[in-house]
């Protein structure tokens, strides 16, 4: 599989990767599916809603607080590195990741979309204010108020029932469409629309190799895949490819 995968590339002229929780959960941050998931812990109404927002903001800052503390230790994987690798060689166009964790731009990638924001980024609730700032570190105070209207401040990240950043979501079908590969690395593929990526590739005649521990709504539609951690799997995709 691993040839075959590296083949791909070397035969690709635009390649992108997507990329999912699976991707950092070997950097210690939790996935949101799969057995361990955080949603299995957690309901995802309870704290990744503009409703529970609303409710209960403090609660909703307390979570977000605790996962900016373990992102805040994370560092990029294997994997991360070796995307950046691929993209600093010519290889690899963008990185598309539903990750708000950052570790994409750490790991040295520049084309990064981010589809469903950073959880470093806040922004302020009141929508007619267009506070947005970078956090450094989680905020001593929670919630926070905005310096500009005094209005509560929130993670700039997508909660259920939100739609995408538009900016975003355009940049990532455009790149989507101009592929004739993407690699797909640590996805559940259930998550819309952003899972609706690849299959844009793959709907204009483009080809995808995924990645991933187990199977995913992707699994099958893709060309090949390599069931192995990514940190494992993208290093020797690297290494064949001669960099």
């Amino acid at each position: 599989m691993f040839n075959e995968a590296i083949e791909l590339i070397k035969h690709s002229r635009y390649v992108i990767a997507f990329t999912g929780a699976g991707i950092s959960a070997e950097s210690g941050i939790p996935t949101f599916r799969g057995p361990n998931g955080l949603w299995r812990r957690f309901r995802a109404e309870d704290l990744a809603t503009p409703e529970a927002f609303a409710r209960n903001p403090t609660l909703v800052w307390e979570w977000y607080k605790w996962r900016m503390k373990v992102i805040s230790r994370a560092k990029p994987n294997a994997a991360h590195l070796a995307l950046a690798k691929m993209e600093a060689a010519g290889i690899l166009r963008a990185v598309i990741t539903q990750n708000v964790d950052g570790l994409h731009t750490s790991a040295g990638s520049r084309n990064v979309i981010e589809l469903h924001g950073n959880i470093w980024r806040i922004k302020c609730s009141n929508s007619i204010c267009n506070f947005k700032s970078m956090l450094s570190e989680p905020p001593e105070e929670i919630p926070p108020k905005c310096p500009r209207c005094g209005s509560l401040l929130r993670p700039d990240v997508v909660w259920f029932g939100e739609p995408l950043p538009p900016e975003a979501w355009e940049k990532a079908v455009t790149e989507a469409s101009r592929a004739d590969l993407v690699i797909v690395i640590g996805t559940s593929g259930a998550v819309m629309p952003a899972a609706l990526i690849p299959t844009i590739t793959k709907d204009k005649g483009g080809k995808i190799i995924e990645i991933n521990i187990g199977g995913s709504a992707i699994t099958p539609i893709a060309d090949v895949f390599i069931k192995c951690r990514a940190s494992e799997a993208l290093p020797k995709i690297t290494e064949g490819l001669g960099l």
